[in-house]
């Protein structure tokens, strides 16, 4: 039996060759089949189970996705993600949460196996594997629910998600043409990351732009937040905050917002009139076409309602959300329809800007992130560098289990 291990480096050198299209259509899938799992056996998601460590908190999270009932035919031009393993996919990611925060980030690790022999086939580095499926599944949610033309992107953070995030945005989205980034502090990481997108993105094609949001910092403007922020089409807001990052009169109507940095019920990244105007329905100037858009969008119906605190802090109920799932075609089985998919993008992208750049009432996406995600990205990354033959990424053990 041959072992494959993937590195950091590897992890960043492969996932660089998905494109944007190809890593929303993988979250596309998994979405689809969660929104249908009450019917599907080949869907498993345990609770997590949490160890405490002297400096640490280990999170074991294992997770399955079994071969499509019945699989289609269609597959997406030219993408090596639009099939499925005819066996399925097995998984279980390890993340260790610090007691204390710190700037590396989570160290993760998933252990993909093997479905034939049950062995373990790879150990994947994750560490920025998690934001790079938070990510995918955001930019989905931008497709299918935001504004069709977006010009101006803000994100609260300055960590893997805020980097991946923005990163996915501008490749996908060629008509953003300013990016802010609001982090509390103007730190070395807020100002690398700056660096890094303004590299990746020159102006004049992207402005790059960091601000501060700690009040006491001496020159600090608090209008420049509030200025960007009233004229964001996109907001992304990962941060770990207890506290809401602005109020709910600095979003414009027609503005995208995406909540990914909450987990527990005691953090909250927007306060509770944001979500209330978005479940207040559409505004009286809404077009007939944006009036059908859901505004409360999120990925697992269950888990936000348990663990967001935004949701729980406004009292959400079960039928005032939708899975982000229910809104792609599927089959009779559940499955994502590959047909009905390409015509629900095509659709999308021939639709004009508004007047004004009004694009619909405020939506939100909050994801709080599941395991189905963490199994899909973990055996795409291991199946592209399978895919490489000769080209070998990473290092293969041989005779691991021998």
């Amino acid at each position: 039996m041959t072992l494959l291990v993937l590195s950091s480096h590897d992890v960043d050198a492969l996932s660089s060759t998905l494109s944007p299209e190809e890593l929303q259509l993988l979250m596309a899938r998994v979405f689809a089949r969660l929104s249908h799992s009450s019917n599907d056996p080949g869907i498993s998601m345990p609770h997590r189970i949490n160890i405490q460590m002297a400096n640490h908190t280990a999170l074991f999270m294992p997770a399955r996705i079994g071969p499509p009932q019945a699989p289609e035919a269609e597959t997406l031009p030219d993408s090596e993600l639009a099939t499925t393993s005819t066996l399925g996919s097995t998984a279980i990611k390890v993340v260790s949460v610090p007691q204390k925060d710190g700037n590396n980030g989570l160290p993760a690790t998933t252990l993909v196996l093997d479905e034939v022999t049950g062995g373990i086939k790879a150990i994947v580095n994750a560490r920025k594997l998690t934001a790079l499926r938070n990510a995918a599944g955001s930019l989905l949610s931008t497709t299918l629910v935001g504004p069709t033309h977006p010009s101006r992107i803000v994100a609260f953070g300055a960590g893997q998600q805020v980097e991946s995030h923005l990163d996915l945005h501008l490749r996908h989205l060629s008509s953003i043409v300013q990016c802010t980034i609001i982090n509390r502090k103007l730190n070395e990481r807020a100002v690398s990351l700056s660096d890094r997108l303004k590299f990746r993105y020159p102006y004049p094609a992207v402005l790059t732009e960091v601000l501060a949001s700690d009040s006491t910092r001496p020159g600090n403007h608090p209008s420049e937040i509030e200025f960007a922020l009233r004229h964001a089409d996109i907001i992304i807001c990962a941060t770990s905050s207890t506290s809401p990052l602005f109020p709910s009169s600095w979003v414009r109507d027609g503005t995208h917002v995406i909540l990914v940095g909450s987990y527990t019920p005691t953090m909250q990244e927007v306060d509770k009139t944001l979500i209330l105007r978005a479940l207040g329905g559409s505004p009286a100037n809404a077009t007939d076409d944006s009036k059908s858009i859901p505004n409360l969008l999120v990925d697992s119906r269950e888990a936000c309602l348990r663990e967001a605190g935004e949701l729980i802090n406004a009292a959400v109920k079960p039928e005032q959300v939708t899975e982000i799932g229910e809104l792609l075609p599927t089959d009779k089985d559940g499955n994502l329809s590959m047909e009905g998919y390409l015509q629900l993008l095509s659709v999308k992208r021939t639709r004009k800007p508004s007047e004004e750049n009004f694009d619909g009432p405020v939506t939100i996406f909050k994801s709080v992130g599941v395991g189905l995600q963490d199994v899909a990205i973990a055996n795409a990354i291991v199946d592209k560098a399978l895919s490489l033959g000769d080209r070998k990424v990473g290092v293969s053990i041989n005779g691991y289990d021998s």
